[in-house]
């Protein structure tokens, strides 16, 4: 895929939706990380769910650590994973009070450093929070990449590397959250929507017209 095709696909991309964000419910980037971190092999829906119950009751570091492994669970049980979730997330309220001042970090080796934050979760964050352009991606980004064309590769980090450099700079800070939005709603993993994509006639998925 040449850069004239990506400059396309990004624009048209962006001209359907000019302030992509998260669907994922927060209002700090303390909240955010939680939010991630809970997200992991979950549903945006699902973590909304938990944390609208939980975040008028705890949404700082120390209100949630107050709350204990098991106070937290309470609130977060419908969460796939939620026991080892909760480990970490109160380990990493610990981390957060005792070595930034209860302030999430913003960069990527203090990020990576908490329990129960990889380099996905950290890229979020970084973008999303703190505004740096990062490339999170997850199943979704990963399949939109293969298949268009945009940015092909075997493993996560690879794609993830060949998006921050192809990508266009002026779409570098929203790409992430396009990418994971057409993945979610229209690049489907099996049955793609093509007749609906807007990108249909820029992509270089061989086998899109068995899908129309």
């Amino acid at each position: 895929m040449n850069k004239a095709k990506r400059i396309e696909i990004f624009s048209r991309l962006r001209e359907a939706n000019p302030h992509p964000t998260t669907e994922l419910n927060y209002s700090t980037p303390f909240e955010l990380l939680i939010a991630v971190i809970l997200s992991a092999q979950a549903t945006d829906v699902g973590v909304n769910k938990a944390t609208d119950k939980l975040y008028p009751v705890a949404n700082t570091p120390e209100a949630i650590l107050a709350l204990g492994v098991d106070g937290l669970k309470r609130y977060i049980k419908t969460i796939g994973l939620f026991n080892s979730k909760a480990e970490n997330v109160i380990k990493t309220c610990r981390i957060l009070i005792e070595k930034h001042d209860s302030v999430v970090p913003d960069n990527r080796e203090d990020l990576e450093a908490l329990p129960g934050v990889g380099r996905k979760t950290a890229n979020v964050v970084l973008n999303t929070a703190f505004g740096q352009p990062a490339m999170a991606v997850d199943t979704h980004i990963f399949r939109v990449s293969n298949r268009t064309g945009i940015a092909p590769g075997k493993n996560v980090l690879e794609v993830e590397k060949r998006l921050m450099r192809l990508v266009p700079k002026e779409f570098l800070m929203d790409a992430h959250h396009w990418l994971i939005l057409h993945g979610r709603y229209t690049c489907v993993a099996r049955k793609p929507r093509c007749g609906a994509c807007i990108i249909e006639d820029l992509c270089e998925f061989k086998e899109k017209n068995d899908y129309l």
